[in-house]
């Protein structure tokens, strides 16, 4: 592999990486929102 081809290579790995960190994101905040809602309605 060339040198140019090693630079796509980590940027696609890093694209990878901020990817599943704003996936695993998305997660925890859905479900901190639907633990919300529950408590809330049990509440109720």
């Amino acid at each position: 592999m060339s040198e140019h081809d090693d630079r796509i290579r980590a940027r696609q790995r890093e694209r990878a990486k901020v990817m599943a960190w704003l996936l695993g994101a998305f997660v925890v905040l859905l479900f901190a929102i639907t633990i919300v809602k529950i408590q809330a309605g049990l509440g109720a």
